[in-house]
């Protein structure tokens, strides 16, 4: 026979398991998200230093022929 205070410790020792899974996987979420916009950023940021340059370029093409 379980006794109730063995019963209380193993739900409340069950409750803290699950509840530190759970952060877990939101606090996983949260970085692949965060993560996920960094490269978006920072691909729009390459983008248009690369679209800057192309336009530099064709500038200079103009002035020179």
């Amino acid at each position: 026979m379980v006794g109730k205070f063995e019963s209380n410790k193993d739900l409340v020792q069950d409750l803290t398991e699950t509840t530190a899974t759970r952060v877990g996987n939101i606090a996983s979420i949260i970085t692949d998200a965060v993560k996920g916009v960094a490269r978006e950023v920072g691909d729009l940021i390459s983008d248009g230093l690369e679209m800057r340059e192309a336009t530099k370029k064709a500038q200079e093409d103009d002035t020179v022929h």
